[in-house]
């Protein structure tokens, strides 16, 4: 079972687990990354990194919506593979509860996004 990005990283969308990973699974939405299935190897290195204790392992139990969710969306968002900034408002949104009514499927910028 592969890791999978939960609740609190919508808002939050820290990218500090994008720099860790070994395999560049990580995809970006508009408010939230999820994590490729296929390409994660489960290695467990990105769940300490996440400063919002957003990422779980996906066989923990009740998170199937999130195990779905990840593998959804990374077959349509961008590969994300180099850290950015996260929003100027991403602790405001830290540990608020209820947050998936402010999920979007809406892509994110991915690699593209990069300044330079």
């Amino acid at each position: 079972m592969t890791y999978v990005v939960t609740e609190n990283c919508i808002r939050c969308k820290y990218m500090d687990c994008v720099a860790e990973c070994p395999v560049d699974c990580f995809r970006e939405g508009e408010n939230m990354l999820v994590i490729d299935p296929l390409l994660c190897i489960d290695c467990g290195i990105c769940e300490p990194a996440c400063p919002a204790d957003a990422i779980r392992s996906g066989a923990e139990r009740g998170l199937e919506s999130w195990v779905e969710l990840n593998a959804r969306y990374a077959n349509l968002w961008p590969e994300i593979t180099v850290r950015r900034e996260p929003a100027a408002d991403a602790r405001q949104w830290d540990g608020r509860p209820d947050k998936f009514a402010l999920f979007s499927a809406l892509s994110g910028a991915g690699d593209a996004g990069q300044a330079g």
